[in-house]
């Protein structure tokens, strides 16, 4: 009877132990420390059409795979949302997610920074690109060559190009900024919203609207369409700079693995494969090490912007 007791527990001790081997073989693999993913899925937001995003993003997964030794899947979301989901549902590793977007995911608990961007800075007021890499960017003001227009005073009244009003750079930078020095911008101003930057700039060089809220520099952009505008469109007001975009993972990644992963982008961008790569997705030349107080400027800056828009 007592040998029969002992099979019986150790039969189920056994089973016990098997089942558990087979349910972290289908999952990340634990530790006190954090999860580490045995195959990692990185998305990106689109910036550009997804379809042209996806190919252009393609290349970095074969990179990811020789710098981690693991497979490695990308692919594109059709939004910031979007993204912010995945990573909450597990789905997603890693995400490419401007400022706005990750405070979001940190604050639902689901995502941590790793990385910020770096990408070439302006000289200004011309417009034209350097080559000192930045790992923060900021907003300006534009409005035409001539205009009556010389300060932030004089935009009471006039009709402004902006962004979606989660745009970090082409609405609430200025709009937290001008509001702290006395203009409620949605109230005192004809708010005009258009997709994309460039439209904006465009938007002021066509007499379409009096000025604009972009990022410094948007110029370029709207120059392949118009190469005057770099002249005839003049910036009248700069931000504070914030944080680039970030390289963020899902919360409870490993210390260990979140090593790896920084040292695989930093890596890759080095090479010159890889930049080309990283340029064509995202302007992206390079990454540095972040921390999430990094972004309490952004947190305070959107705390001001609703109270304008109240």
């Amino acid at each position: 009877m007592k040998i029969k007791k002992f099979l019986i527990g150790a039969a189920m001790v056994l089973l016990a132990a098997t089942s558990a081997a087979c349910s972290n073989s289908k999952s990340a693999s634990k530790s006190s420390d954090g999860y580490t993913p045995k195959e990692l899925n990185v998305q990106f937001v689109p910036s550009v059409q997804a379809s042209k995003l996806e190919a252009k993003a393609k290349p970095l997964q074969g990179l990811l795979e020789k710098q981690l030794h693991m497979p490695v899947h990308v692919t594109v979301s059709t939004d910031n949302s979007a993204l912010v989901e995945a990573m909450a549902s597990k789905k997603v590793d890693v995400g490419f997610l401007p400022p706005d977007a990750y405070v979001l995911a940190h604050k639902r608990g689901v995502a941590d920074v790793l990385l910020q961007a770096q990408r070439y800075g302006y000289d200004e007021p011309s417009g034209k690109q350097n080559h000192k890499l930045m790992d923060s960017y900021r907003s300006m003001i534009v409005v035409k060559k001539g205009s009556k227009i010389k300060s932030w005073k004089d935009l009471k009244g006039k009709t402004i190009a902006v962004q979606d009003p989660t745009s970090t750079s082409g609405y609430v930078l200025p709009i937290a900024e001008l509001h702290k020095k006395g203009l409620n911008v949605p109230k005192d101003c004809k708010l005009v919203q258009v997709k994309g930057h460039d439209q904006a700039v465009l938007s002021v060089y066509n007499g379409d609207a009096d000025a604009a809220f972009v990022f410094s520099d948007a110029r370029p952009l709207a120059a392949k369409d118009a190469p005057a505008v770099m002249k005839d469109v003049v910036p009248i007001y700069f931000t504070k700079y914030i944080p680039n975009d970030t390289v963020s993972v899902r919360s409870g990644m490993s210390k260990s693995f979140k090593k790896k992963l920084a040292k695989a982008f930093k890596d890759i961008a080095k090479t010159k494969k890889g930049k080309k790569i990283l340029e064509n997705i995202y302007q992206h030349y390079g990454y540095v090490d972040s921390k999430d107080s990094n972004f309490n400027i952004v947190r305070e800056y959107e705390a001001e912007a609703k109270k304008a828009q109240k």
